[in-house]
């Protein structure tokens, strides 16, 4: 891939990552309950599901879900259910103020973290329609394609791992101070709970 237009896959990599999603919705969460440095093993979810979404597009899956309303609403309604539920759940969890359970709570296993999040990325065939019209701008076909894929996915995903991690995880942290009372508690599982509900329903209703 030339190094020009590298650049400029690199730019739409950025700005498409800092654009707030479930996904980055997912990360704060995770940050402000796991921890900054644990909220990566949802963020890796979130790439996981992000290169299965390029894997599709690139074996001409993509061009299917895109050409079959059924198969593309199933898959729509599907994640918008599933973050529904998951901001119905936060919406409704109580505040917890026990030290140890909090512990236990931080120290939430990895692999929760990573399949919640290749779940809230994967259940997105939206992903799936943006890279059938994203992926096309920087890929040559008179040129090997793996080495291209290999690139553009790389690139893709490093950025998303960098956004994600040292600007929502991040700032996430400006929260915390909420988290030391039953009060703040509340008020930050309801506002990421209506949050995930949100995406959800915009998921399910914009076409």
């Amino acid at each position: 891939m030339q190094f020009s237009l590298w650049l400029a896959l690199a730019g739409a990599g950025v700005l498409v990552s800092f654009t707030p999603g479930a996904g980055a919705i997912n990360t704060m969460s995770n940050s402000l309950t796991s921890g900054f440095r644990r909220s990566v093993w949802g963020i890796l979810g979130q790439q996981a599901a992000l290169v299965i979404h390029v894997v599709i597009v690139a074996l001409g899956v993509g061009v299917l879900v895109a050409s079959s309303p059924v198969a593309f609403n199933v898959i729509r309604y599907a994640g918008a259910a599933y973050l529904v539920y998951l901001g119905i759940r936060q919406f409704l969890s109580k505040p917890d103020l026990d030290q140890e359970q909090a512990a236990a709570l931080r120290n939430e296993p990895a692999w929760p973290m990573f399949r919640r999040g290749l779940w809230v990325n994967l259940l997105n065939p939206k992903a799936i329609i943006f890279f059938l019209a994203f992926m096309p701008q920087f890929i040559r076909p008179g040129q090997p394609l793996l080495p291209q894929y290999v690139v553009l996915t790389s690139t893709v995903v490093v950025i998303d791992i960098l956004v994600m991690w040292f600007f929502f995880a991040l700032a996430a942290k400006s929260f915390q101070r909420f988290t030391h009372n039953a009060h703040g508690q509340t008020i930050l599982n309801r506002i990421f709970g209506l949050l995930f509900v949100a995406v959800g329903v915009l998921l399910a209703l914009i076409h």
